[in-house]
């Protein structure tokens, strides 16, 4: 019996036993929210493994986080991060500010990150309250934002430099 099935193999080539092979000609659509689930997933991963310490989901309203929370909130834990939903981000000379206006983003990261992005966005408040938030004190904000990214820090005098704010 097994010599009639080895015999079937070479003559048939197994093309009985294998599936169909999948069609690549055809262009792949994708759907906004796969997308950004994919980018969490990745992002999560990024960070669990310690190669980011913090990831940022893309701004999105927040009619449209909303309906991704859920879903990314699961994606993150199962790669091992945490997820934390920002609705007023931290912004800095390194982005625009009207990237994030009106948009809610997620912070990705392991503890204790979190407390640092924190500390920072508290530590540029404290700044504008008193009126310093100018020359050194500003750029530094945006430097240790660049290093909670873990951007190296060539890059993120690039980024200054180019006025990418």
């Amino acid at each position: 019996m097994v010599f009639v099935i080895v015999i079937a193999v070479l003559l048939y080539g197994g093309h009985a036993c294998k599936k169909p092979a999948v069609e690549t000609e055809k262009s792949w659509e994708m759907d906004n929210r796969s997308y950004q689930l994919g980018v969490i997933a990745a992002f999560s991963e990024v960070v669990a493994m310690g190669v980011k310490k913090l990831a940022l989901s893309a701004p999105l309203s927040p009619k449209d986080m909303a309906q991704l929370l859920p879903d990314a909130e699961r994606i993150a834990k199962e790669n091992g991060a945490s997820i934390s939903l920002e609705k007023d981000f931290l912004v800095t000379d390194l982005f625009p500010a009207d990237i994030t206006t009106d948009k809610h983003v997620l912070l990705i990261y392991l503890d204790p990150i979190k407390d640092e992005y924190f500390a920072l966005k508290s530590q540029k408040e404290d700044l504008i309250v008193k009126g310093q938030y100018l020359g050194k004190a500003r750029t530094n904000i945006a430097r240790q934002m660049g290093r909670l990214l873990s951007y190296p820090e060539e890059r993120i005098e690039e980024m200054l430099e180019k006025g990418e704010s």
